[in-house]
């Protein structure tokens, strides 16, 4: 997923498929439901209608999903929009954050860079785009990152949800104000 080297080497994978399935476990084994915040683009499946500034954010509970599948790749599932059954496919890479919906609890990730965007577009169907990039301030050119900071927000900024089947947080939805803990 990620071209870093890990000193010996060895190309080392992306921690965030890993840290999206070690949030998702906290926030079940806590009771707390688990939200992520995708950044949208034609690389992603969900129902546009429920899109803002191209994001959406999806209830990815047991409770609002099956077939949930948190793939090293893709995060994909069945939920119910509406009442409307919709398939989501997100690549990992797309996530932007996860956290708890009472607390707000949870770690942000950069969203995909425009290059990245564009080369997963060019690139053959089933191969995702690789690894975490940050644009430097100043040269608009990309520096690697494989260390997402965790982050906190005591009050999150996200409508709940229409109805209790619909994961997504619709149209007046949006990101949790999340802030850095130390």
């Amino acid at each position: 997923m990620d071209d870093s080297k890990d000193g010996s080497g060895l190309a080392a994978s992306s921690t965030r498929p890993y840290l999206i399935r070690a949030l998702h476990e906290w926030c079940t084994d806590n009771g707390f439901t688990p939200y992520i915040a995708v950044h949208v683009d034609r690389m992603v499946q969900v129902p546009l209608e429920y899109v803002s500034n191209n994001e959406i954010v999806l209830n990815v509970g047991f409770d609002a999903t099956s077939n949930l599948d948190l793939g090293n790749e893709l995060i994909q599932f069945k939920a119910r929009f509406g009442g409307v059954a919709r398939e989501i496919i997100v690549p990992v890479d797309h996530v932007v954050a996860i956290y708890a919906r009472e607390n707000g609890q949870g770690m942000a990730f950069p969203p995909p860079s425009p290059e990245e965007a564009s080369a997963a577009a060019r690139a053959p169907a089933g191969s995702a785009p690789r690894g975490l990039r940050l644009a430097s301030e100043g040269d608009g050119q990309g520096q690697s990152e494989t260390k997402p900071e965790p982050v906190a927000a005591p009050a999150p900024v996200v409508a709940p949800a229409p109805d209790d089947d619909d994961p997504g947080a619709g149209p007046s939805g949006g990101r949790p104000a999340l802030k850095r803990i130390k």
